[in-house]
């Protein structure tokens, strides 16, 4: 008996000790071990959403304004009107036509009703839309949380406006279909009283660290997406003892994948996966960059994340481009987080709609070139004018053609093949090998069999190179 008791205590301490050797720490060069989620990387494909008291006034200057491209988020609405800067006359003007000078932000929450909001049918369309996860707002820039946050007293959706929790209607619908469900937080709060340099301790204290925790133990989300952290350090935020706390103790601690967005020093070197935005990473170019960990592109489908009713036909992304942009971030080894923007009374603009749903179309067809799928290390670089891409998934290559081509193509680095195939296509597909070259000849395609738009896929069966 005391020999049992004897190996049962040695076991104990053996998992204690297991435990504490696979702990993290407050320190980065913990935090960075951890890997990023393998589901994450197999996602590639996200829907970001932007929702909050700036739909009601959804209003900010387009490209066709000559404003650089952080100066076209709707979401920043209440900053622009209300702060000095090279567009605040478009928000004011706009502002004292449409609701008159003594009309207050505030005020915008009478006209947050999400009296259309339909939870149901926001997931259909994100799962027709082929992706694999969704991000949404929890808290914006704003300080107003979509959530009941004991923490956001009288400033958020369960208390005023819609009086629901729109977080967790979606949270629910978004999950019974399948798919992930992020969040978006905000790490600063413009306007937040104890949001200033001398005060900045008791803000993360008191409202930033335990709201956020709030949240995840709350909703359990298997993404923390956070954002607004270029005014202070990672230190001074003391984003790696939250990140020990979701990493150790919360329920997510083994499935929840974060990004790199912690402080002003973080982006592209600490965090989870990397994230560029519109191709930029703070104002710097990221195209041709290789990144040494998973990352992610987020942007709209035009130049504003929250609706923006000031924006055209002319603005938008056609479907062919977005598809192109979804083919050339997962080329490179990224996922997309591709945004909508709700208006203020709970719809997804149809124009949006119907992006998704053309998006949705080409990877039905095509989706086995995307989703778990790797960037190919022997594939040329992608540049300005690139019309061949290539993924792969275990021996097989799949190779991506934005461009279609009734000459041969050409693929070098290639010495045998099992197959070849059109993706979507029934007929053969000829081919032929010299050397380390292989030929494939697009087979003659019309509109009776041809099997999608935008882009085509050849997958190249168990190839060696």
């Amino acid at each position: 008996m005391k020999r049992l008791i004897l190996l049962a205590s040695s076991l104990i301490l053996t998992l204690i000790a297991a435990s504490q050797n696979n702990s993290y720490q407050a320190s980065w060069e913990s935090i960075d071990s951890r890997a990023v989620p393998a589901w994450f990387e197999d996602a590639k494909f996200g829907i970001f959403i932007h929702w909050g008291l700036y739909s009601v006034p959804a209003f900010s200057p387009t490209a066709r304004d000559s404003v650089g491209v952080y100066e076209r988020y709707a979401e920043w609405y209440w900053n622009r009107w209300s702060q000095e800067s090279r567009t605040q006359h478009f928000f004011i003007d706009y502002h004292n036509r449409v609701y008159g000078p003594n009309f207050k932000y505030q005020d915008f929450v009478n006209y947050f009703k999400a009296e259309m909001f339909s939870p149901d049918d926001w997931a259909d369309i994100f799962a027709g839309a082929g992706a694999k996860y969704v991000v949404l707002t929890s808290k914006h820039h704003e300080g107003f949380t979509l959530w009941p946050s004991k923490y956001s007293w009288n400033w958020n959706a369960s208390e005023v406006g819609p009086h629901r929790d729109l977080l967790g209607d979606l949270t629910e619908s978004v999950k019974e279909k399948g798919l992930k469900m992020g969040y978006y937080y905000s790490l600063l709060e413009w306007y937040h009283p104890l949001y200033r340099k001398e005060t900045i301790g008791q803000y993360i204290d008191q409202h930033m660290m335990p709201q956020m925790k709030e949240l995840v133990t709350r909703y359990k989300p298997d993404i923390f997406w956070t954002d607004g952290e270029w005014d202070y350090t990672s230190e001074e935020l003391k984003s790696t003892q939250f990140l020990q706390w979701l990493f150790n103790e919360s329920p997510v601690r083994e499935t929840v994948a974060i990004n790199d967005r912690w402080g002003k020093e973080t982006r592209s070197k600490h965090g989870g996966y990397f994230t560029t935005e519109y191709d930029l990473v703070h104002d710097g170019d990221s195209k041709g960059m290789k990144f040494d960990r998973p990352w992610e592109e987020c942007r709209g489908m035009a130049g504003s994340f929250g609706y923006n009713r000031n924006e055209r036909l002319e603005d938008y992304s056609t479907s062919e481009q977005l598809v192109h942009i979804l083919i050339d971030k997962v080329a490179r080894g990224g996922n997309l987080l591709l945004n909508i923007g709700p208006t203020a009374d709970g719809r997804i603009p149809e124009i949006m709609q119907q992006r998704l749903a053309d998006i949705g179309a080409w990877l039905k067809v095509n989706g086995e070139a995307i989703y778990g799928t790797r960037k190919w290390d022997n594939a040329p670089a992608v540049v300005a004018n690139t019309t061949q891409y290539f993924t792969k998934k275990g021996k097989d290559l799949y190779f991506i053609v934005t461009k279609w081509q009734d000459r041969p193509l050409i693929i070098d680095g290639i010495s045998k093949v099992e197959s070849v195939s059109l993706l979507g296509y029934g007929g053969k597909v000829k081919h032929s090998l010299s050397g380390n070259r292989i030929l494939i000849y697009p087979p003659l395609i019309t509109p009776a069999n041809n099997p999608c738009s935008y882009a085509w896929v050849f997958k190249l069966g168990n190839c060696t190179r």
